[in-house]
């Protein structure tokens, strides 16, 4: 690719620097003759508006002051920390400006997502010249002074991030993370059929793993429901230090393999500008023509062939327009463009001088008035209202949030006449549930599962709707359908990100997983629940609706899958995450579950997260009970322990969490009752792991004078968790009988075994919590000897029935409830 022309060496300022080699300042450039789609006067207005959404951008990574140049630039005009990223921001400008041309000339309804991580200066400086950001930040205003006060705050402490976050007007897309920005883009398009999303995708993010699946996004994108997406690949060569891949195959097996995956690329490459700008207005002419006459075909001609959707690669320069050469060294087009081209502009005189002759190279003075203000023709040129990229209400996904309309979760409870007499599936119950959700939002709720809807018995869903699916529908699918309501594709990376961009832009949704691999969007679930934070504190956005987890195929019934399958670490990591955002549920039967997800199917801008096993298991509680129960998050099972009816403090106190803890809980309780029947057992099950953290540190806490009188002060706890202990001693290390808790949870011991054998590999079972009680009442002493050596050998025979008959005991096995 040629030296770009604004750094043509010939007309270049050229200082000596301390860094051992010339500096070379970009100069201004006359715009070519170049021929395209383009008058003169609006190829002008076009380059008139890039160079000032460029000049803004560099304000923003450099100055504190003084910023329309009003005198000569000194270290104090300069921020004392130089933070940014530049090198990708002249293609996001360059993609900003020609598509709000498209807006204003055809009416569109469009957003536009920075998949650069860092191109925060771009996005901002084209808010700002549209106006939102003057109307969303009022001291922010669109004139010098206001400029001053867009520059100070970029990447300074109290002010905003280097790249595009919530703070950021038009931003619906978390810029700190790379490889989710076609998945957003294609999630916001889904059931918008107006809406057009220009998806800008940097060629080093395009390395990443869930970038490489997002290009399969496509075939689930229906262009008689929903909207459309422009990919365009910001193919600028490198990344921080090194070269991207796409920059280095032969351009085409790069068009090859975008067509494999199902577009229509046009490449647009370049480094004089009135070139690039009549090249790309052409093809982006040329693509919304495409993506308009697919559209049509499908909704007026009932075109339901999958169409190759069109797709830009626009290959321009790193850092383009910035100095080629600092300090002896090329940088525009080079690695060395990615972050701050001009490191010393503070400290070092030649550097500042090279950094002024930058800012000038743009010609501020045609751009902004004396009073600092965007020129009419710049002005004019953008959208107006709800039209701007930048004030997009979608963007902004609260706003055209509506409520879901809910059937009522008790009509599909189950009857339990007793604890325990009855078994269902607790997810399949759900499963009827959703379906009439589903059936009853047929345009703003959607299911996301990695192939497992069914294997998790959620396939009621499919009565009423089929899988989403675009390609080729062969005679031995089952409920494949153009127009379903569920998306299954093999990649947690594409649900999760289909999901968030969904949730995003003001809609409904669940992600249904195997729990050990929802570990795999363990940093997308991050970047999500950082969003949330950071979106409640901006007082212009509106609460989105929460981000819905069903985790069921869960560590303790993974036994025939074995150990790859067995882990419930994920609650972990929700953990970490502000507690104002997260939410954990383990509800312990169907009724509960029911009630459960009704709750966060109505809550907003949480992570819930709930795990539910899919096997069939008892029903503990009546729709009524389920009712009081979720309430509470935690509380006392009379019917189970033996102590409240006399009025007395337990000597014992059985927690559980988790419907297997619970089962097991249960069954100690009654080998305890009926074996040591003086002995006062108080039994407490917990549906809202929240409940347990003090109230100082979660809205759902529990003070700790409640803490307390439930589990004592004094008393031995044996809490049966489903995760791995430690985080219940996490959750309580401040309360007053943490000394007494001891927890009994999966201790990264698995295989292909039984039910009851995984338990007790990892010392779960109620032979094993009924041992840990003898142990830790001290009133019991040598008295239950006895008894604890038959549950030392019962554990022996139970793991020796496994060995010979693959099969669990029947007493175990077919154990009830005997109250």
């Amino acid at each position: 690719m040629t030296q770009l022309a604004s750094a043509g060496g010939d007309t270049s300022a050229d200082f000596d620097s301390g860094g051992g080699g010339e500096t070379v300042a970009p100069q201004p450039y006359e715009l070519s003759d170049a021929e395209g789609p383009l008058s003169r006067a609006e190829l002008e207005a076009v380059d008139a508006w890039w160079r000032a959404a460029n000049y803004l951008s560099v304000g923003q990574i450099y100055l504190r002051d003084n910023p329309l140049l009003r005198e000569r630039l000194s270290p104090e005009h300069i921020k004392a920390r130089l933070l940014g990223h530049f090198g990708t921001v002249p293609g996001l400008n360059l993609v900003w400006v020609h598509a709000n041309r498209q807006i204003v000339a055809r009416e569109l309804d469009a957003v536009f997502v920075a998949g650069p991580g860092h191109g925060g200066p771009g996005p901002n400086a084209c808010a700002w010249l549209e106006g939102t950001y003057s109307e969303l930040y009022s001291h922010i205003s669109r004139d010098a002074r206001g400029m001053k006060a867009l520059f100070a705050q970029f990447s300074a402490p109290g002010g905003v991030p280097s790249h595009c976050a919530p703070e950021t007007p038009g931003s619906f897309h978390e810029g700190g993370e790379l490889g989710y920005s076609l998945l957003h883009a294609y999630g916001a398009a889904l059931d918008n059929p107006a809406l057009t999303v220009f998806c800008v995708i940097g060629d080093g993010e395009a390395e990443t793993g869930p970038l490489a699946g997002s290009w399969h996004a496509n075939k689930f994108l229906n262009p008689a429901r929903d909207g459309a997406v422009l990919p365009i690949l910001a193919l600028n060569e490198y990344k921080i230090a090194n070269p991207t891949i796409f920059a280095r195959i032969p351009e085409e097996e790069l068009l090859q393999l975008m067509r494999g995956n199902g577009y229509a690329p046009q490449i647009v490459a370049g480094d004089d500008p009135a070139t690039v700008h009549q090249r790309f207005a052409a093809v982006l002419d040329d693509c919304l023509e495409r993506i308009a006459g697919i559209q049509q075909a499908a909704r007026n001609g009932g075109d339901d062939s999958r169409p190759a959707w069109p797709m830009i690669v626009l290959h321009t320069p790193k850092g383009w327009t910035c100095p080629p050469i600092v300090d002896g060294q090329q940088v525009e087009g080079t690695f060395r463009a990615h972050q701050v081209p001009l490191p010393a502009a503070r400290s070092d005189e030649s550097h500042r001088h090279v950094l002024e002759q930058w800012l000038r190279s743009y010609r501020p003075e045609g751009l902004f008035d004396d009073d600092g203000r965007p020129v009419a023709g710049i002005r004019d040129a953008a959208p107006t209202g709800d039209r701007r990229m930048s004030a997009n209400p979608a963007t902004n996904g609260g706003v055209p949030l509506r409520d879901l309309r809910l059937p009522d979760w008790r009509d599909y409870g189950v009857d339990v006449k007793a604890p325990g007499g009855t078994q269902h599936e607790a997810t399949r119950v759900l499963g009827g549930w959703l379906r009439d959700v589903t059936a009853a939002n047929p345009r703003n709720f959607l299911t996301f599962a990695p192939d497992e809807l069914a294997s998790n018995r959620l396939q009621d869903i499919l009565e009423v709707t089929g899988r989403n699916w675009q390609a080729e529908i062969a005679k031995t699918d089952e409920k494949l359908d153009p127009h379903g309501r569920v998306i299954e594709v093999l990649s947690e990376h594409m649900c999760q990100g289909l999901l968030e961009g969904y949730l995003l832009t003001g809609r409904h949704g669940l992600f249904t997983c195997y729990e050990a691999f929802i570990h795999i969007v363990d940093a997308m679930f991050n970047q999500h629940a950082k969003w949330l934070q950071a979106a409640a504190e901006v007082p212009w956005r509106r609460p989105i609706a929460s981000l819905n987890y069903l985790l069921s195929s869960h560590v303790w019934r993974q036994d025939h899958n074995g150990f790859t399958h067995q882990d419930p670490g994920f609650l972990d990591v929700v953990m970490n995450k502000q507690p104002s955002i997260v939410r954990i549920y383990l509800p312990p039967d169907a009724n509960t579950l029911l009630s459960t997800y009704a709750h966060c199917l109505r809550s907003r801008h949480y992570v819930n997260v709930v795990v539910s096993g899919k096997q069939p298991q008892a029903d503990w509680l009546s729709v009524e009970d389920a009712v009081l129960h979720c309430a509470r998050g935690l509380g006392i099972w009379q019917w189970a322990g033996n102590h409240d009816e006399r009025g007395t403090l337990p000597d014992v106190v059985l927690a559980c969490a988790g419907d297997v803890p619970t089962l097991e809980t249960l069954a100690a309780a009654a080998i305890l009752r009926e074996r040591l029947p003086d002995l006062r057992v108080r039994v407490i099950n917990v549906v809202d792991l929240m409940r347990l953290q003090p109230e100082t540190e979660h809205p759902h806490g529990l003070p700790d004078r409640e803490f307390d009188t439930l589990f004592t002060t004094d008393r031995p706890v044996i809490f049966a968790f489903h995760g791995y202990p430690w985080l219940i001693h996490r959750l309580t290390y401040r309360r007053t009988n943490h000394p007494n808790l001891h927890v009994r949870g999966y201790k990264e011991k698995g295989t292909t075994t039984t039910p009851f054998d995984m338990v007790m590999l990892n010392d779960l079972d109620r032979y094993h919590l009924v041992v840990d009680v003898i142990d830790r009442v001290s009133s019991l002493g040598p008295r239950a000897a006895g008894l604890r050596q038959e549950m030392i050998d019962a554990r022996l025979a139970a793991r020796a029935y496994t060995r010979e008959h693959g099969a669990d005991l029947p007493e175990v096995a077919n154990w009830t409830w005997p109250g």
